[in-house]
């Protein structure tokens, strides 16, 4: 495996290493709640699509797209989705939302893994499902500021990870061993902004 690393860091990985860059930015900065995290995602979304592409994750592949099309949906929710024209502020939802939101993704999942096994040559397509309609969801609520969203990201990162691993995209796989340890943060940070608004 490290030998692996070092080849990729003089072969094509300087496209990977910049994405891991704008990744980890952007989540520390969604930790802060800071504007600029919407940008750092749409350059690693950007250069992330391509990567993606390369080694045949399609679902993954797309789910970039989506990402672009969300931070700038974020964007906008971030800065005029509160009300009397405030900041959005951190919210929670229901058992009832939660429900709907994981029976989206399971349906979504096993309807993809069956298209993609059946039509492609997607490589882990069970995975690759789950943890791209799971992103699509969680990725929605960090847009409208939901606190759980920090859980379900703990889920599909954890996944994502033995993915990445078996594709050898070491640094993105190290990327979501980082981004574990940061959600701890961001569930406390936010957490804590939730307490302080109901207060």
């Amino acid at each position: 495996m490290l030998e692996s690393l070092i080849e990729q860091a003089r072969g094509n990985s300087v496209a990977e290493l910049i994405a891991v860059a704008f990744a980890v930015a952007y989540l520390l900065l969604a930790v802060r709640e800071h504007i600029g995290c919407w940008f750092a995602a749409m350059i690693s979304t950007a250069i992330y699509l391509l990567i993606f592409i390369d080694v045949r994750l399609y679902m993954e592949a797309a789910l970039q797209v989506f990402y672009f099309g969300m931070a700038l949906y974020g964007w906008r929710q971030w800065t005029h989705g509160g009300r009397a024209d405030r900041p959005l502020a951190v919210s929670t939802w229901t058992p009832s939302q939660h429900g709907v939101a994981i029976g989206v993704i399971v349906a979504a999942t096993f309807l993809s893994t069956w298209l993609l096994s059946s039509y492609t040559d997607a490589r882990l397509p069970l995975l690759d499902s789950f943890t791209t309609w799971g992103a699509v969801i969680t990725t929605f609520m960090v847009a409208r500021k939901v606190l759980e969203n920090w859980i379900y990201w703990l889920v599909i990162d954890s996944v994502a990870i033995f993915l990445y691993l078996d594709r050898e995209l070491y640094f993105t796989a190290l990327l979501f061993a980082v981004y574990i340890v940061i959600i701890f943060f961001g569930w406390a940070s936010w957490l804590k902004s939730y307490r302080q608004q109901i207060a």
